[in-house]
């Protein structure tokens, strides 16, 4: 019997079908090094990169595919973006319910003399938008935040933040204007967005979760209007008797042989997903995890943390088991662990790499457990983990 998979906010899975085939098909035959030689592999492969490219920047509505650089997961484009773009004095804002890949680098630059405020968020995992402007300084250069909590799926209000951020800067000048960053690790694939309405200048986004690539793929958006600096320098098929790196998009960042299987095989993903349509995936993991978040909240052996309603969050249901007080009377981990091994359910019990998001919402002593459903999920497992939840709870 097959694992019901709910664990879609650690990877996705099963991936689409002929993703896997493509890939293979690159590797046996035509895998050369793209841009860095003129014969026929190397130039197929580089053709095929590119089509992904395109179909990544035709995802989010970006203008110009070259400011689309493929990396090695969210974390590599987070670290590419936030740390591309700040400098000694300047100052960062970001929220108490990010992902350590965003806070981890803020706190590393403090020895380069950048400083940072952590706007504190409600114990839904929401952040106010009014919240976020008071914390904004002179010396601001940058708001970085998640659209989508990876603890509670919880969805902030990223276009009214991308609003006020341009409200901001019209009275700054263009030297000293307010970047907005956006970590779409959990959003992107399952939750529309479009850099222009939102007003997104930087975009950092996996291939292997919502876009259902394979892992080790991920992008950075960089606005055509924003420069930064690698934070990587090597070889790039450019310039090559320059020692100093090239600042050209997208080559110069990404220094190296890139995944190209991988990014070949996230093109096939991406553009499946967007055959499918990110507002009908949304809409069926809507419909999927509704039933499981109600009958988990009426259950009173499990305290349910997020919103409840489910069109304010992503396919996320985030979970403890509780005694008649509402204390954690079952390990988080030791949950996990009966669902694997006992009913078959994959989800993910922890800390979720997000410790201030979990002392936003009251589990910082215990963690919790993580569902998070998927496009290929059913009623039926949803039906079957119910029953499971309930037997090792009550």
């Amino acid at each position: 019997m097959g694992m019901i998979y709910l664990d879609n906010g650690a990877t996705s899975f099963p991936k689409p079908p002929g993703m896997a085939e493509t890939m293979a098909y690159c590797m046996k035959t035509y895998c050369g090094n793209p841009g860095r030689s003129g014969h026929y592999m190397s130039m197929k492969t580089g053709e095929e990169v590119y089509n992904a490219r395109k179909a990544v920047a035709g995802a989010f509505n970006i203008k110009r595919a070259e400011r689309v650089v493929f990396t090695l997961n969210t974390t590599g484009a987070l670290n590419a973006g936030i740390k591309g773009i700040l400098c000694s004095g300047d100052h960062a804002v970001t929220t108490a319910m990010e992902h350590n890949s965003v806070l981890r680098p803020l706190k590393a630059l403090e020895r380069d003399g950048v400083t940072h405020t952590i706007v504190r968020c409600s114990k839904y995992g929401t952040v106010s938008p009014a919240d976020i402007r008071k914390a904004i300084r002179e010396n601001t250069r940058l708001v970085v935040c998640t659209h989508a909590s990876n603890v509670t799926g919880t969805l902030q209000p990223i276009a009214k933040i991308g609003e006020m951020i341009k409200e901001i800067n019209r009275e700054r000048d263009a030297e000293n204007r307010i970047i907005f960053m956006v970590d779409g690790a959990q959003s992107a694939g399952c939750v529309p967005i479009d850099v222009e309405a939102m007003h997104i200048d930087m975009l950092a986004v996996p291939g292997h979760k919502g876009l259902l690539g394979p892992l080790g793929t991920g992008a950075l958006y960089v606005g055509s209007d924003i420069d930064i600096y690698p934070i990587i320098e090597g070889g790039t098929g450019t310039a090559s008797k320059d020692r100093v790196q090239p600042l050209e998009f997208p080559e110069g960042f990404e220094s190296g042989t890139v995944n190209a299987p991988g990014i070949i095989g996230l093109g096939y993903s991406v553009t499946w997903v967007r055959r499918i349509g990110v507002e009908n995936i949304r809409r069926h993991e809507e419909d999927i995890i509704r039933p499981l978040q109600n009958a988990l909240m009426n259950m009173d052996c499990v305290k349910v943390y997020g919103p409840a309603d489910c069109g304010e969050k992503t396919a996320v249901v985030t979970f403890n088991a509780v005694d008649r007080d509402g204390r954690v009377r079952l390990g988080c981990e030791e949950v996990a662990g009966r669902l694997a091994d006992e009913y078959g359910i994959a989800v993910r019990g922890g800390f979720h790499c997000a410790g201030l998001a979990h002392q936003t919402i009251g589990t910082w002593d215990t963690g919790a457990v993580r569902m998070s459903a998927g496009p290929f999920n059913t009623p039926k497992e949803i039906k079957k983990t119910i029953d499971a939840v309930y037997r090792i709870c009550k």
